[in-house]
């Protein structure tokens, strides 16, 4: 793995805790998330995404509920109360960041 993988590996790990807290407003189950996130350009391997989802609802920031009406059952993941404060304070810091990222670039550019 060369430098650039290992930056994206690190910056993606926060990145996505981001995007699975703006996703699950509404209920979905893990690989309903993978390929919602596919669509989007943004590859996802089950083997960091559940063990991120099961991270988040120890932290209270998601809940789950199994469903088994259908053939195979599925565990459904929501944000709780917790997850969209959590979720701003993450939305901001990003922000944050962008804005020194473009801070930085214009004036590396003047």
């Amino acid at each position: 793995m060369n430098e650039v993988d290992n930056a994206e590996k690190e910056m993606n790990r926060g990145f996505l805790q981001l995007v699975v807290l703006l996703l699950l407003e509404k209920a979905m189950y893990g690989y309903m998330i993978v390929r919602v996130l596919e669509e989007q350009g943004l590859t996802v391997d089950e083997n960091t995404l559940y063990p991120l989802l099961r991270r988040l609802e120890e932290k209270g920031a998601l809940s789950s509920r199994w469903d088994a009406t259908e053939a195979k059952a599925r565990k459904y993941y929501e944000v709780t109360d917790q997850g969209r404060v959590l979720r701003g304070s993450l939305l901001e810091i990003w922000v944050k960041q962008g804005k020194t990222i473009q801070t930085l670039r214009q004036e590396v550019r003047s």
